[in-house]
């Protein structure tokens, strides 16, 4: 039996076991180089893994579904590097379980906001976004600033990433909790915004 374009439309288990061949085989194509090129796979120069409270405060990010209008790519087109800043490389999020790279912007891109406003700016930003900005539609996050950070699970969190890669001393793991008790959510997710994008502009 020939194999013809006409066969193949009138038998539709056909058709969907080729697609997914196809699919398949680019996508090995396209992913499997990368995974051995150093600049996808090795931290940039100046990269640290997150602390304790950071790291905490990326999971309440997570968690509140901040990824939803807000990415963390500055794409390398001249408009986006001209208001961000660098655009961003791979080797900057290799400790991130998962990266929180997307394409919808409702808000700002937030990868090089790090250092870029005081904590006392990402405070009142988080109690009422329109007091700092005005055309601001984000809604208010003040149960954070009343809420304590989960300290419990912290030191499971960075042992599992350790298994992962993630180059955690026994010292920081032992230390964790100490850092995140008493701290409020709030905290912890503006120690984890203003650690974001800085790990180039350490090197510079």
């Amino acid at each position: 039996m020939k194999l013809t374009h006409d066969l193949i439309e009138q038998k539709p288990a056909l058709l969907i076991a080729l697609v997914i061949a196809v699919v398949a085989v680019g996508g090995l194509v396209e992913i499997v180089p990368l995974t051995f090129q150093k600049s996808v796979t090795e931290p940039v120069a100046g990269l640290k893994p997150y602390t304790a409270v950071q790291l905490t405060g990326r999971d309440i990010y997570i968690r509140e579904g901040c990824y939803n209008c807000h990415s963390q790519m500055v794409r390398p087109f001249r408009a986006e590097v001209e208001r961000y800043g660098p655009y961003s490389v791979a080797g900057e999020f290799v400790y991130d379980r998962p990266f929180q790279w997307g394409s919808k912007r409702t808000g700002p891109d937030l990868h090089r906001v790090g250092g870029r406003y005081s904590d006392e700016w990402h405070r009142l930003h988080l109690m009422n976004p329109r007091e700092v900005v005005p055309e601001s539609n984000m809604p208010a996050y003040t149960w954070l600033a009343s809420t304590p950070a989960n300290s419990q699970d912290i030191e499971a969190k960075m042992r599992a990433l350790r298994v992962l890669g993630v180059p955690y001393t026994d010292k920081e793991i032992a230390e964790a909790k100490a850092q995140v008790a008493g701290k409020t959510e709030m905290e912890a997710l503006i120690a984890y915004l203003q650690n974001l994008g800085t790990a180039l502009k350490r090197t510079q």
